[in-house]
């Protein structure tokens, strides 16, 4: 009997994670990822509640923890950088925190001998006909497959190319930044210091000796920037901390010289269903809580669990899979979106979004 195949788009944490469950389940899994390798870069990413028990059943928890950062508290300083106060670790930290690094390498080497990963390639075009998906790629040739899944981040491909334009489904949450890293001048060891306003800044570093993760934040109006060159993106950042102090003139600095620079405005993704015709999505493509709720990596391994599940106790029937699938899980998501939306509000200094049923 020929095992049902399904496509993922996406190999940083939901994807591999859904790969590895569907491929227990009997799936003949296939993984596409637009980058020509495995990435390397990111922040930590932390765990709580029954995102562990995902770990668990992954059986990669123990190692995980062998990766712990153990990150202490973070420090508030005002624009002249005097303390204001101190919050403990799990102000900002979760149950268990890693580097995304190791995370999406340990899930990578769990599945790399049951898995078919295509690097450097994007889907291009999903004609859903019924009995299968006819898949379009950019360098590979066209494929069937009994399902797809997007896993493939807040913009994806895959929710565009089978839901249509975002229009209304993509909620900016008032702010947008710059993430990279750079010599950890200041001596951090595994705490954080934080100047919040309406431009802030977030640093922290998990060793004396290692880098000093930066991201500067600030209030805007829209996602427009995300579309500009870097060139702009960083006029837009020198414009909004212009006058400030601290670090900031040094950080604005750093900040040309890096390598590892990345843009991107805090929104969330609210859809009615998660699904269509055998196209479903999960993790920051169907319901991405912004990184302020500080619970993306949570809820992508949660997501992809429970689909995986639901496939499983349906017997491969997708739509009613994906019907339990999003019963299940959306409880979950809307308070995570509504964590997302408070915190956006209290770090730029402004009112919460309302909610969203």
């Amino acid at each position: 009997m020929t095992k049902p195949n399904v496509l993922i788009s996406g190999a940083s944490v939901a994807g591999p994670a859904l790969a590895y469950f569907l491929h227990h389940a009997g799936y003949d899994v296939t993984v596409v990822e637009r980058a020509p390798a495995l990435r390397d870069t990111g922040y930590a990413v932390d765990f709580r509640g029954p995102a562990l028990d995902v770990l668990k059943e992954l059986g990669i928890l123990t190692e995980l923890r062998e990766h712990d950062t153990r990150m202490g508290g973070t420090t508030i300083v005002d624009e002249a950088g005097n303390e204001v106060v101190q919050l403990p670790a799990e102000a900002f930290g979760g149950e268990l925190d890693v580097p995304k690094r190791d995370l999406t390498r340990i899930l990578h080497r769990l599945t790399a001998d049951d898995v078919e990963y295509l690097f450097d390639d994007s889907i291009t075009a999903l004609t859903d006909h019924g009995p299968g998906v006819t898949v379009e790629f950019e360098h590979h040739p066209a494929r069937e497959f009994d399902l797809v899944i997007g896993a493939d981040g807040v913009h994806s491909n895959v929710r565009r190319l089978a839901f249509g334009p975002d229009g209304d489904a993509l909620r900016h949450l008032g702010m947008s930044g710059a993430g990279f890293s750079t010599a950890n001048h200041l001596g951090l060891d595994r705490r954080g210091l934080m100047m919040p306003g309406k431009a802030s800044i977030l640093l922290f570093s998990t060793g004396p000796t290692e880098p000093l993760t930066v991201s500067l934040s600030f209030a805007t109006a829209s996602p427009a920037l995300d579309r500009l060159t870097r060139t702009e993106q960083e006029q837009a950042l020198r414009d909004a901390f212009a006058g400030y102090g601290w670090e900031a003139p040094r950080l604005l600095t750093a900040m040309s010289e890096a390598d590892d620079f990345y843009f991107a405005s805090s929104c969330q993704v609210h859809l009615d269903h998660w699904h269509r015709g055998r196209v479903a999505l999960i993790g920051d493509a169907g319901y991405c809580a912004a990184p302020t709720s500080g619970m993306g990596t949570s809820q992508a391994l949660v997501g992809a669990w429970t689909l995986a599940r639901e496939l499983s106790a349906a017997g491969g029937r997708h739509e009613i899979a994906y019907t339990a699938y999003e019963e299940r899980l959306r409880p979950y998501v809307l308070e995570n979106q509504a964590a997302g939306r408070q915190a956006a509000a209290s770090f730029s200094g402004g009112e919460a979004p309302p909610a969203i049923s």
